[in-house]
């Protein structure tokens, strides 16, 4: 569900090429994603940690009714006991009550800890650590950013309070898209991460700004046009990586044909470095604000303090836009729509006036093809 996005980020940016495969499924209802799931794992030895504060969600519980399925058949019903772990609510809630009743191993959700900010605890943290991530150093990267932040009280020396009345700032002035970027495709779940803790924090009241993101230097063959001369609502964050720790990695000598001679010898991440550079520049020329965050490595103490450093910006950017950044009602609209439609009891009245509505739905309105 919501929840797989932090550690997803971790694992994709940190996990080392032989580390043991950590699949993902509960985010989407497609069949043949969960189809192709199970046959990947058909001949692989397969625990599960099901992650559901309430073991209602539609998404997650969808799965997880596949995988103990696949699992108890694998293993037997009673090694299947040993193979599952439930994170959820320590009290209350559906999934709390199968793991009671089954004997499941559990690990808490705290009531107060939403899904978009629970990377850093059990939710994300179990994960990680299974594909061999010290999650040591990520927790000590986040306490001491915290430690960092608590202890500046100058906005403009205190990262997460610059960051977040910058973003206000920007917003205020007519600046409603905000793009982050990165040059490194470790950090593609990362950005999608961050597009979920501020969009789903941040977007209530008919407000906000929108969380977009690109890679570069990928999407400066798509994007980049329209970052470059289109609309000015957009503003950049880069997220950057320094050269610490990343593959030397030099430019091949040979024939001038490809005009790159001038490159010879020179490291990769040089030359991505000046992408970058020479991106920021352009676009901050062609008018469209910007920002960047860097880190001196990618590696597990720095990605804690990232994670961290964005929790608690998102925090008090909400705070000045006026919002709870907290909360998310606006998602249930779309689980009472899809309980009703499938006929979830209890549902019953709305079931009949949603089936009317779709009924109504006006043919020109769907495009189709094929015979």
């Amino acid at each position: 569900g919501g929840s797989y996005l932090g550690s997803r980020a971790v694992i994709e940016a940190l996990a080392a090429t032989d580390a043991p495969p950590v699949e993902f499924a509960g985010q989407n209802l497609s069949a043949r994603y969960h189809s192709d799931l199970l046959a990947r794992l058909a001949q692989k030895k397969v625990a599960v940690n099901v992650v559901s504060k309430s073991g209602t969600t539609t998404e997650p519980a969808v799965a997880f009714r596949l995988l103990r399925a696949f699992v108890e058949k694998q293993a037997g019903t009673d090694a299947a006991k040993n193979l599952i772990v439930a994170t959820t609510d320590t009290k209350k809630g559906a999934l709390r009550k199968v793991a009671t009743e089954t004997g499941y191993r559990t690990l808490p959700i705290g009531d107060d800890v939403g899904g978009r900010y629970s990377v850093l605890s059990a939710v994300g943290l179990l994960p990680i650590a299974y594909a061999g991530i010290d999650i040591s150093a990520i927790r000590q990267g986040a306490i001491d950013c915290k430690t960092a932040i608590d202890a500046e009280p100058d906005p403009l020396k205190n990262p997460a309070l610059f960051y977040a009345a910058a973003r206000n700032l920007l917003y205020n002035a007519g600046f409603t898209t905000e793009l982050l970027v990165g040059f490194e495709p470790r950090l593609h779940y990362f950005i999608e991460w961050w597009k979920q803790l501020f969009g789903e924090s941040e977007g209530k009241d008919h407000q906000a700004i929108f969380p977009g993101s690109v890679e570069f230097t990928t999407d400066l063959h798509s994007m980049g046009q329209y970052i470059q001369e289109g609309r000015r609502f957009l503003f950049e964050t880069f997220v950057q990586i320094g050269a610490e720790g990343e593959p030397v990695l030099p430019l091949p000598g040979g024939d001038d044909a490809d005009e790159l001679t001038y490159l010879q010898g020179k490291p990769l991440t040089e030359i991505n470095r000046a992408a970058y550079e020479a991106t920021a520049l352009a676009h901050r020329d062609g008018g469209v604000p910007s920002q960047t965050i860097e880190i001196p490595v990618l590696d597990a103490y720095h990605l804690g303090a990232l994670l961290y450093f964005f929790e608690r910006a998102c925090g008090i950017s909400g705070y000045l836009l006026g919002v709870n950044p907290f909360n998310q009602p606006g998602v249930e609209a779309y689980k009472k729509n899809m309980f009703a439609l499938l006929g979830k009891p209890g549902h019953e009245e709305k079931t009949a006036a949603l089936r009317k509505q779709v009924a109504r739905t006006p043919e020109n309105s769907v495009i189709g093809f094929g015979g």
